[in-house]
Protein backbone atom coordinates (compact mmCIF):
# COMPACT_ATOMS: atom_id res chain seq x y z
CA UNK A 1 0.00 0.00 0.00
CA UNK A 2 1.37 3.39 -0.91
CA UNK A 3 1.94 5.97 1.83
CA UNK A 4 -0.68 8.22 0.30
CA UNK A 5 -3.45 5.68 0.78
CA UNK A 6 -6.30 6.84 2.97
CA UNK A 7 -7.06 3.40 4.29
CA UNK A 8 -5.67 1.55 7.32
CA UNK A 9 -2.48 -0.25 6.16
CA UNK A 10 -3.72 -3.57 7.47
CA UNK A 11 -7.48 -3.26 7.05
CA UNK A 12 -9.16 -6.28 5.43
CA UNK A 13 -9.43 -5.97 1.66
CA UNK A 14 -13.08 -6.61 0.86
CA UNK A 15 -13.74 -3.61 -1.32
CA UNK A 16 -15.24 -1.54 1.49
CA UNK A 17 -12.54 -1.47 4.19
CA UNK A 18 -14.90 -3.22 6.63
CA UNK A 19 -13.78 -5.75 9.23
CA UNK A 20 -14.23 -9.42 8.31
CA UNK A 21 -17.22 -11.27 9.59
CA UNK A 22 -15.92 -12.65 12.90
CA UNK A 23 -16.11 -16.14 14.24
CA UNK A 24 -15.39 -16.53 17.92
CA UNK A 25 -12.34 -18.53 18.95
CA UNK A 26 -13.40 -22.02 19.97
CA UNK A 27 -16.60 -21.45 17.93
CA UNK A 28 -18.53 -20.13 20.88
CA UNK A 29 -21.29 -17.55 20.36
CA UNK A 30 -20.67 -13.89 21.04
CA UNK A 31 -21.91 -12.64 24.40
CA UNK A 32 -22.72 -9.21 25.64
CA UNK A 33 -20.97 -7.77 28.64
CA UNK A 34 -23.22 -8.04 31.66
CA UNK A 35 -24.24 -5.08 33.80
CA UNK A 36 -22.15 -6.34 36.73
CA UNK A 37 -18.98 -6.20 34.64
CA UNK A 38 -19.84 -2.75 33.29
CA UNK A 39 -20.62 -1.43 36.75
CA UNK A 40 -17.40 -3.00 38.10
CA UNK A 41 -15.29 -1.14 35.55
CA UNK A 42 -17.17 2.09 36.23
CA UNK A 43 -16.58 1.74 39.96
CA UNK A 44 -12.93 0.96 39.24
CA UNK A 45 -12.58 4.28 37.42
CA UNK A 46 -14.44 6.19 40.12
CA UNK A 47 -12.40 4.50 42.84
CA UNK A 48 -9.15 5.40 41.10
CA UNK A 49 -10.10 9.06 40.80
CA UNK A 50 -11.39 9.24 44.38
CA UNK A 51 -8.24 7.62 45.74
CA UNK A 52 -6.10 9.99 43.66
CA UNK A 53 -7.91 13.03 45.06
CA UNK A 54 -7.56 11.83 48.67
CA UNK A 55 -3.88 11.00 48.24
CA UNK A 56 -3.30 14.36 46.57
CA UNK A 57 -4.78 16.08 49.63
CA UNK A 58 -2.38 14.13 51.82
CA UNK A 59 0.50 15.11 49.55
CA UNK A 60 -0.44 18.78 49.85
CA UNK A 61 -0.43 18.45 53.63
CA UNK A 62 3.01 16.85 53.46
CA UNK A 63 4.15 19.79 51.35
CA UNK A 64 2.83 22.23 53.94
CA UNK A 65 4.62 20.30 56.69
CA UNK A 66 7.87 20.35 54.72
CA UNK A 67 7.55 24.08 54.05
CA UNK A 68 7.09 24.71 57.77
CA UNK A 69 10.04 22.52 58.67
CA UNK A 70 12.50 23.58 55.97
CA UNK A 71 11.25 26.98 54.95
CA UNK A 72 9.63 27.79 51.58
CA UNK A 73 12.89 28.89 49.92
CA UNK A 74 14.81 25.78 50.92
CA UNK A 75 11.88 23.55 49.95
CA UNK A 76 11.78 25.16 46.51
CA UNK A 77 15.50 24.65 45.89
CA UNK A 78 15.71 21.05 47.13
CA UNK A 79 12.39 20.26 45.45
CA UNK A 80 13.93 21.25 42.12
CA UNK A 81 16.92 19.02 42.87
CA UNK A 82 14.61 16.11 43.77
CA UNK A 83 12.85 16.49 40.42
CA UNK A 84 16.02 15.34 38.64
CA UNK A 85 16.05 11.74 39.97
CA UNK A 86 12.25 11.69 39.68
CA UNK A 87 12.58 12.54 35.99
CA UNK A 88 15.19 9.81 35.53
CA UNK A 89 12.85 7.29 37.15
CA UNK A 90 9.94 8.49 35.02
CA UNK A 91 11.98 7.96 31.86
CA UNK A 92 12.91 4.44 32.95
CA UNK A 93 9.32 3.54 33.80
CA UNK A 94 8.15 4.95 30.47
CA UNK A 95 10.57 2.55 28.74
CA UNK A 96 9.14 -0.37 30.69
CA UNK A 97 5.52 0.70 30.14
CA UNK A 98 5.53 1.71 26.48
CA UNK A 99 4.24 -1.63 25.12
CA UNK A 100 0.89 -1.36 26.93
CA UNK A 101 0.82 2.05 28.66
CA UNK A 102 -1.08 2.27 31.93
CA UNK A 103 -3.70 5.02 32.39
CA UNK A 104 -2.39 8.31 33.71
CA UNK A 105 -4.95 8.32 36.53
CA UNK A 106 -3.66 5.03 37.97
CA UNK A 107 -0.01 6.05 37.53
CA UNK A 108 -0.77 9.38 39.16
CA UNK A 109 -2.37 7.59 42.09
CA UNK A 110 0.76 5.47 42.51
CA UNK A 111 3.07 8.50 42.47
CA UNK A 112 1.05 10.65 44.88
CA UNK A 113 0.66 7.73 47.29
CA UNK A 114 4.42 7.23 47.26
CA UNK A 115 5.22 10.91 47.72
CA UNK A 116 2.58 11.57 50.36
CA UNK A 117 0.66 8.78 52.08
CA UNK A 118 3.58 6.36 52.30
CA UNK A 119 5.75 9.06 53.86
CA UNK A 120 3.07 9.82 56.45
CA UNK A 121 2.66 6.13 57.27
CA UNK A 122 6.41 5.72 57.59
CA UNK A 123 6.69 8.64 60.02
CA UNK A 124 3.75 7.40 62.09
CA UNK A 125 4.85 3.77 62.31
CA UNK A 126 8.62 4.18 62.49
CA UNK A 127 8.74 5.00 66.18
CA UNK A 128 6.45 2.10 67.06
CA UNK A 129 8.83 -0.28 65.28
CA UNK A 130 12.03 1.30 66.59
CA UNK A 131 11.13 0.88 70.27
CA UNK A 132 10.73 -2.93 70.27
CA UNK A 133 13.83 -3.26 68.07
CA UNK A 134 15.82 -1.29 70.65
CA UNK A 135 14.57 -3.62 73.37
CA UNK A 136 15.46 -6.73 71.37
CA UNK A 137 18.92 -5.43 70.45
CA UNK A 138 19.93 -2.94 73.16
CA UNK A 139 23.61 -3.05 72.26
CA UNK A 140 23.08 -2.28 68.57
CA UNK A 141 23.79 1.13 67.15
CA UNK A 142 20.43 2.93 66.97
CA UNK A 143 21.13 4.66 63.67
CA UNK A 144 22.36 1.46 62.02
CA UNK A 145 19.39 -0.48 63.40
CA UNK A 146 17.01 2.08 61.97
CA UNK A 147 18.60 2.07 58.51
CA UNK A 148 19.11 -1.68 58.19
CA UNK A 149 16.01 -3.08 59.92
CA UNK A 150 13.39 -0.47 60.64
CA UNK A 151 13.53 1.40 57.31
CA UNK A 152 13.20 -1.68 55.07
CA UNK A 153 10.28 -3.04 57.12
CA UNK A 154 8.30 0.16 57.54
CA UNK A 155 9.00 1.83 54.21
CA UNK A 156 8.35 -1.23 52.06
CA UNK A 157 5.10 -1.92 53.88
CA UNK A 158 3.99 1.70 53.47
CA UNK A 159 4.88 1.73 49.78
CA UNK A 160 3.49 -1.75 49.22
CA UNK A 161 0.09 -0.63 50.51
CA UNK A 162 0.06 1.92 47.71
CA UNK A 163 0.69 -0.76 45.10
CA UNK A 164 -2.07 -2.83 46.69
CA UNK A 165 -4.42 0.15 46.52
CA UNK A 166 -3.82 0.49 42.77
CA UNK A 167 -4.27 -3.28 42.39
CA UNK A 168 -7.66 -3.11 44.09
CA UNK A 169 -9.13 0.06 42.62
CA UNK A 170 -7.57 0.06 39.13
CA UNK A 171 -7.90 -3.70 38.66
CA UNK A 172 -8.99 -3.46 35.02
CA UNK A 173 -5.55 -2.05 34.14
CA UNK A 174 -3.47 -4.31 36.41
CA UNK A 175 -3.07 -7.35 34.17
CA UNK A 176 0.34 -8.85 34.79
CA UNK A 177 3.89 -8.60 36.16
CA UNK A 178 4.96 -5.74 33.87
CA UNK A 179 2.00 -3.66 35.02
CA UNK A 180 2.89 -4.44 38.61
CA UNK A 181 6.51 -3.42 38.08
CA UNK A 182 5.39 -0.11 36.59
CA UNK A 183 2.96 0.66 39.40
CA UNK A 184 5.41 -0.45 42.08
CA UNK A 185 8.14 1.62 40.46
CA UNK A 186 5.85 4.66 40.34
CA UNK A 187 5.13 4.36 44.07
CA UNK A 188 8.84 3.97 44.77
CA UNK A 189 9.70 6.99 42.62
CA UNK A 190 7.17 9.13 44.47
CA UNK A 191 8.52 8.05 47.85
CA UNK A 192 12.11 8.70 46.76
CA UNK A 193 11.11 12.23 45.65
CA UNK A 194 9.97 13.23 49.14
CA UNK A 195 12.78 11.35 50.85
CA UNK A 196 15.32 13.09 48.61
CA UNK A 197 13.88 16.46 49.65
CA UNK A 198 14.64 15.57 53.26
CA UNK A 199 18.14 14.28 52.49
CA UNK A 200 19.04 17.19 50.22
CA UNK A 201 17.79 19.76 52.72
CA UNK A 202 19.89 18.22 55.49
CA UNK A 203 22.95 18.28 53.25
CA UNK A 204 22.31 21.89 52.19
CA UNK A 205 22.19 22.90 55.86
CA UNK A 206 25.70 21.47 56.35
CA UNK A 207 27.62 22.76 53.33
CA UNK A 208 27.52 23.17 49.59
CA UNK A 209 30.03 20.35 49.03
CA UNK A 210 27.99 17.99 51.18
CA UNK A 211 24.84 18.88 49.25
CA UNK A 212 26.59 18.17 45.95
CA UNK A 213 27.90 14.83 47.23
CA UNK A 214 24.48 13.69 48.44
CA UNK A 215 22.82 14.84 45.20
CA UNK A 216 25.30 12.89 43.07
CA UNK A 217 25.07 9.72 45.16
CA UNK A 218 21.28 9.66 45.58
CA UNK A 219 20.06 11.61 42.59
CA UNK A 220 22.44 10.51 39.84
CA UNK A 221 24.17 7.28 40.88
CA UNK A 222 21.25 5.46 42.51
CA UNK A 223 17.92 7.13 41.58
CA UNK A 224 16.21 3.77 41.03
CA UNK A 225 16.76 2.28 44.49
CA UNK A 226 13.20 2.63 45.81
CA UNK A 227 11.85 1.83 42.35
CA UNK A 228 13.64 -1.52 42.36
CA UNK A 229 12.52 -2.43 45.89
CA UNK A 230 8.81 -1.72 45.49
CA UNK A 231 8.75 -3.19 41.98
CA UNK A 232 8.99 -6.61 43.68
CA UNK A 233 5.68 -6.04 45.45
CA UNK A 234 4.08 -4.96 42.20
CA UNK A 235 5.58 -7.93 40.35
CA UNK A 236 4.01 -10.35 42.83
CA UNK A 237 0.58 -8.72 42.62
CA UNK A 238 0.91 -8.76 38.83
CA UNK A 239 1.46 -12.51 39.00
CA UNK A 240 -1.77 -12.80 40.98
CA UNK A 241 -3.60 -10.88 38.25
CA UNK A 242 -2.12 -12.90 35.38
CA UNK A 243 -2.89 -16.18 37.11
CA UNK A 244 -6.48 -15.27 37.90
CA UNK A 245 -5.69 -15.29 41.62
CA UNK A 246 -6.88 -11.81 42.56
CA UNK A 247 -8.83 -13.27 45.47
CA UNK A 248 -5.57 -14.56 46.95
CA UNK A 249 -3.88 -11.17 46.89
CA UNK A 250 -2.85 -11.30 50.60
CA UNK A 251 -0.56 -14.23 49.86
CA UNK A 252 0.98 -12.59 46.79
CA UNK A 253 1.29 -9.27 48.60
CA UNK A 254 3.29 -10.89 51.40
CA UNK A 255 5.40 -12.83 48.92
CA UNK A 256 6.24 -9.60 47.14
CA UNK A 257 7.16 -7.81 50.36
CA UNK A 258 9.82 -10.41 51.21
CA UNK A 259 12.25 -9.60 48.33
CA UNK A 260 11.36 -5.90 48.57
CA UNK A 261 12.38 -5.80 52.23
CA UNK A 262 15.40 -8.03 51.63
CA UNK A 263 16.63 -5.85 48.77
CA UNK A 264 16.15 -2.72 50.86
CA UNK A 265 18.01 -4.35 53.75
CA UNK A 266 20.91 -5.33 51.50
CA UNK A 267 21.05 -1.88 49.93
CA UNK A 268 21.04 -0.02 53.27
CA UNK A 269 23.22 -2.47 55.12
CA UNK A 270 25.69 -3.36 52.39
CA UNK A 271 28.02 -0.46 52.99
CA UNK A 272 27.97 -0.82 56.78
CA UNK A 273 28.10 -4.61 56.96
CA UNK A 274 29.77 -5.91 53.79
CA UNK A 275 31.97 -3.22 52.22
CA UNK A 276 34.59 -0.78 53.43
CA UNK A 277 33.98 2.11 51.04
CA UNK A 278 31.18 3.47 48.88
CA UNK A 279 32.72 2.79 45.48
CA UNK A 280 33.34 -0.89 46.22
CA UNK A 281 29.75 -1.12 47.41
CA UNK A 282 28.48 0.69 44.32
CA UNK A 283 30.48 -1.25 41.73
CA UNK A 284 30.21 -4.71 43.30
CA UNK A 285 26.61 -4.60 44.54
CA UNK A 286 24.50 -1.71 43.30
CA UNK A 287 25.52 -1.79 39.65
CA UNK A 288 25.14 -5.60 39.25
CA UNK A 289 21.74 -5.51 40.96
CA UNK A 290 20.56 -2.74 38.67
CA UNK A 291 21.89 -4.53 35.59
CA UNK A 292 20.10 -7.73 36.61
CA UNK A 293 16.87 -5.81 37.13
CA UNK A 294 17.10 -4.20 33.69
CA UNK A 295 17.83 -7.58 32.07
CA UNK A 296 14.89 -9.20 33.88
CA UNK A 297 12.48 -6.46 32.79
CA UNK A 298 13.75 -6.66 29.21
CA UNK A 299 13.10 -10.41 29.16
CA UNK A 300 9.62 -9.93 30.64
CA UNK A 301 8.78 -7.34 28.01
CA UNK A 302 10.06 -9.62 25.27
CA UNK A 303 7.96 -12.49 26.60
CA UNK A 304 4.94 -10.17 26.74
CA UNK A 305 5.38 -9.24 23.08
CA UNK A 306 5.66 -12.90 22.05
CA UNK A 307 2.56 -13.75 24.08
CA UNK A 308 0.66 -10.91 22.43
CA UNK A 309 1.60 -12.20 19.00
CA UNK A 310 0.54 -15.77 19.80
CA UNK A 311 -2.78 -14.85 21.36
CA UNK A 312 -3.71 -12.32 18.68
CA UNK A 313 -2.95 -15.12 16.26
CA UNK A 314 -5.98 -16.92 17.72
CA UNK A 315 -8.21 -14.02 16.70
CA UNK A 316 -6.56 -13.86 13.29
CA UNK A 317 -7.33 -17.54 12.76
CA UNK A 318 -10.94 -16.85 13.74
CA UNK A 319 -11.23 -13.95 11.32
CA UNK A 320 -11.13 -10.99 13.70
CA UNK A 321 -7.75 -9.66 12.57
CA UNK A 322 -5.63 -9.98 9.47
CA UNK A 323 -2.03 -11.20 9.29
CA UNK A 324 -0.89 -7.62 8.75
CA UNK A 325 -2.80 -6.41 11.79
CA UNK A 326 -1.24 -9.03 14.03
CA UNK A 327 2.19 -7.94 12.86
CA UNK A 328 1.23 -4.30 13.34
CA UNK A 329 -0.14 -4.81 16.86
CA UNK A 330 2.23 -7.45 18.23
CA UNK A 331 5.72 -6.67 16.93
CA UNK A 332 8.02 -3.77 17.66
CA UNK A 333 8.80 -2.90 14.02
CA UNK A 334 5.13 -3.24 13.08
CA UNK A 335 4.03 -0.92 15.86
CA UNK A 336 6.63 1.69 15.01
CA UNK A 337 5.68 1.68 11.33
CA UNK A 338 1.96 1.84 12.13
CA UNK A 339 2.46 4.65 14.64
CA UNK A 340 4.46 6.69 12.12
CA UNK A 341 1.82 6.05 9.46
CA UNK A 342 -1.05 7.06 11.77
CA UNK A 343 0.68 10.25 12.90
CA UNK A 344 0.81 11.45 9.31
CA UNK A 345 -2.98 11.50 9.34
CA UNK A 346 -3.39 12.89 12.86
CA UNK A 347 -4.48 9.48 14.19
CA UNK A 348 -1.56 8.64 16.46
CA UNK A 349 -3.75 8.59 19.57
CA UNK A 350 -6.27 6.25 17.96
CA UNK A 351 -3.47 3.91 16.92
CA UNK A 352 -2.08 3.84 20.46
CA UNK A 353 -5.54 3.06 21.85
CA UNK A 354 -6.04 0.30 19.28
CA UNK A 355 -2.67 -1.27 20.10
CA UNK A 356 -3.30 -1.03 23.85
CA UNK A 357 -6.69 -2.73 23.58
CA UNK A 358 -5.13 -5.50 21.50
CA UNK A 359 -2.40 -6.07 24.10
CA UNK A 360 -4.95 -6.32 26.92
CA UNK A 361 -7.11 -8.59 24.79
CA UNK A 362 -4.17 -10.94 24.30
CA UNK A 363 -3.55 -11.02 28.07
CA UNK A 364 -7.20 -11.86 28.75
CA UNK A 365 -7.15 -14.58 26.10
CA UNK A 366 -4.11 -16.09 27.78
CA UNK A 367 -5.94 -16.23 31.12
CA UNK A 368 -8.88 -17.98 29.47
CA UNK A 369 -6.65 -20.63 27.91
CA UNK A 370 -4.95 -21.21 31.27
CA UNK A 371 -8.33 -21.57 32.97
CA UNK A 372 -7.93 -18.58 35.33
CA UNK A 373 -11.17 -16.77 36.17
CA UNK A 374 -12.74 -17.91 32.93
CA UNK A 375 -16.23 -16.42 33.35
CA UNK A 376 -14.97 -12.93 34.20
CA UNK A 377 -12.25 -13.19 31.55
CA UNK A 378 -14.75 -14.13 28.84
CA UNK A 379 -16.86 -11.08 29.65
CA UNK A 380 -13.75 -8.90 29.53
CA UNK A 381 -12.72 -10.56 26.27
CA UNK A 382 -16.06 -9.64 24.73
CA UNK A 383 -15.72 -6.04 25.84
CA UNK A 384 -12.12 -5.66 24.66
CA UNK A 385 -12.77 -7.31 21.32
CA UNK A 386 -15.72 -5.01 20.66
CA UNK A 387 -13.65 -2.03 21.79
CA UNK A 388 -10.73 -2.97 19.51
CA UNK A 389 -13.00 -3.32 16.49
CA UNK A 390 -14.67 0.00 17.26
CA UNK A 391 -11.26 1.66 17.58
CA UNK A 392 -10.24 0.18 14.25
CA UNK A 393 -13.35 1.65 12.61
CA UNK A 394 -12.64 5.04 14.21
CA UNK A 395 -9.08 4.84 12.91
CA UNK A 396 -10.35 4.08 9.41
CA UNK A 397 -12.75 6.99 9.60
CA UNK A 398 -10.03 9.37 10.82
CA UNK A 399 -7.61 8.32 8.11
CA UNK A 400 -10.28 8.41 5.43
CA UNK A 401 -11.41 11.92 6.38
CA UNK A 402 -9.86 14.91 4.59
CA UNK A 403 -7.01 16.44 6.57
CA UNK A 404 -7.30 20.06 7.58
CA UNK A 405 -4.61 22.70 7.89
CA UNK A 406 -1.87 22.21 5.34
CA UNK A 407 -0.62 19.50 3.04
Amino acid sequence: MSPSSQRHPSAPVDGHGAPPTPAWPERRPARTVGPAARHGRAWSGVGTVAAFVLCSVVLVLVGVWLAGRLGPETLFVVGLLALVPLGICAAGLWWVDRWDPEPKSALGLAVVWGAGASVVLTLLVAEAVTMPLAVLAPAADAELLGAVVQAPLVEELAKGLGVLLVFLVAWSHFDGPIDGIVYGGAVGAGFAFTENILYFSGAVAESGSEALSVFVMRGLLSPFAHVLFTAWTGFALGLAASRGARGRWPLYFLLGLVPAIAGHFLWNGGLALLFQDFWSFYVMLQMPLFACAVAAVWMLRRAERRLTERRLGDYRDAGWFTDEEVEMLATGPGRRAAAAWARRYGAGGLMRDFAGSAARLAAVRHRILRGHGVDAARAEETRLLSLALRQRQQLLAQVGAPRSGGA
